[in-house]
């Protein structure tokens, strides 16, 4: 699976998320190492770094500013599944540098 050039956008997230459906990531991928970029909604920058391991799961850092001129950032491991029109969606699991809680969101890819 290769998640270079590929879109997502957030299809549900927690409560305590910062992203939501109206966030687009635009992904970037070289051998197994993984780079995004996102904007949108809440969001006025945000950064993705990782890895693809090979079954294909993702685990990453990630930092935004957000629109309040705060700089948040934590990490992320993503589970994907190959939908049956043959898009990829991530199910993932989130926390906030410094805090405890885990998160859950759901992403899905974005044709055209």
């Amino acid at each position: 699976m290769n998640y270079h050039k590929k879109r997502f956008q957030v299809v549900s997230n927690s409560e305590t998320g910062e992203v939501d459906s109206n966030t687009l990531f635009h992904y970037s991928q070289q051998d197994d190492v993984l780079w995004a970029v996102y904007q949108g909604s809440k969001i006025k920058l945000g950064t993705i770094t990782g890895l693809v391991k090979e079954d294909n799961s993702l685990e990453f850092s990630y930092q935004h500013v957000n629109e309040e001129g705060l700089i948040r950032s934590g990490k992320c491991t993503s589970t994907p599944e190959l939908m049956e029109d043959g898009r990829i969606k991530l199910h993932e699991k989130w926390s906030w540098d410094g805090e405890d809680h885990i998160g859950e969101s759901v992403v899905e890819e974005v044709l055209n």
